[in-house]
């Protein structure tokens, strides 16, 4: 797809009471059914005041003073997002399984390939989504998101207390080391501290590779795929951090147990991925 079919446009609005999906036809060559599809994968934002956010609704009221965005790129709004299944539904906050290729977190571009809009979408009865924590976008695995303000607040201070153990798995190249039973990597990312613990799990000889279980302590961005190919095993599929030639695989890393107290019901959770849903040797 060419530059030439990509738009980016800001438009300040004159006049109170024109409707968003008029204006946005007039300033543009789009069909107003375009813009609707646009506007609902969240390409279009509305400024007003000190507020921005996306606007999906075409017949929104625009006030003098406002400011349209327009973020159009065809191969972006023209991605299917993968499907996220439903592990949990605990009313103000459920858990997911993200497959590999869902994100975390959308752009000015788009948030339809999001596991938050795949879930205000899909949860019924409908409720609006908050994320609490992230996967990276080649990962897998559980993933807690939240439906009120209360519950995104409250989920978000157990992370960053680190009052919420995850563990992942992986599959790395080579013979991970059985001794030590729990290998410790505190190698610092971005000059900040970052620990795992790592221990093998199984070993296939005829693959030369390593299941393996890990703990962090810390959540710093990449810090497992990082830790683990600076040690020596970079995990399978990794197309940032591994030297593969050859990538016939997605990256074989997962989030496979959240444990923590809830701190609106105060009960203890605990949520596993099924076996079939976790990377296998």
């Amino acid at each position: 797809m060419s530059d030439d079919n990509v738009i980016e446009q800001h438009i300040e609005i004159k006049e109170t009471g024109l409707s968003s999906i008029d204006v946005l036809s007039d300033a543009t060559t789009l069909s107003k059914n375009i813009i609707k599809q646009t506007m609902a994968k969240g390409a279009v934002w509305l400024s007003r005041g000190k507020q921005t956010q996306r606007l999906r609704r075409a017949n929104r009221k625009l006030h003098s003073g406002d400011t349209l965005h327009l973020y159009y790129n065809p191969d972006i709004l023209a991605l299917v997002p993968p499907e996220a299944h439903l592990i949990a539904d605990e009313g103000e906050y459920s858990v997911w399984f993200k497959p590999c290729g869902l994100l975390s977190q959308g752009s000015k571009w788009s948030d339809h390939c999001t596991i938050a809009r795949w879930v205000s979408q899909h949860l019924q009865p409908e409720r609006p989504a908050f994320i609490v924590h992230r996967l990276d976008r080649a990962a897998t695995g559980l993933i807690l998101v939240a439906h009120t303000k209360k519950a995104t607040t409250l989920l978000t201070e157990l992370f960053q207390q680190r009052k919420i153990k995850k563990t992942y798995e992986a599959i790395v190249h080579g013979r991970f080391p059985a001794s030590p039973e729990v290998l410790t990597i505190k190698t610092p990312i971005d000059e900040k501290p970052a620990i795992s613990h790592s221990r093998l799990v199984k070993y296939s000889t005829e693959r030369n590779c390593s299941l393996i279980s890990i703990d962090i302590e810390t959540g710093r961005k990449h810090q497992i795929r990082k830790h683990l190919s600076g040690s020596g095993f970079p995990i399978l599929g990794d197309r940032l951090y591994s030297d593969e030639e050859h990538f016939n695989t997605d990256l074989q890393l997962s989030a496979v147990s959240l444990s923590f107290t809830c701190p609106i019901y105060h009960k203890p959770r605990q949520y596993n991925l099924v076996n079939q849903l976790r990377p296998q040797l």
